[in-house]
């Protein structure tokens, strides 16, 4: 578990000499990961995220039981 409270998941993979990668079994079922799909691919610092797209419709109720009870700073005039 890291600090944040999000369950981490590390293999290892190998870069092929076409530059491929295989993502591991466990990770593409936790993530529900399908041929075809498409990834944002983005460097943050020194190492490589691949962030799976996904139709807003999937994204309803993503942030279901957010807490909206938070004070707001004074408005701008």
């Amino acid at each position: 578990m890291s600090p944040y409270g999000i369950p981490i998941d590390m293999e290892t993979v190998t870069v092929s000499p076409k530059y491929q990668v295989v993502i591991p079994r466990s990770i593409r079922e936790a993530l529900g990961l399908l041929p075809g799909e498409n990834m944002r691919v983005i460097q943050y610092g020194d190492r490589v995220e691949f962030i799976p797209v996904r139709r807003m419709k999937e994204m309803r109720g993503f942030v279901g039981g957010i807490d909206t009870t938070i004070e707001r700073g004074c408005e701008r005039p």
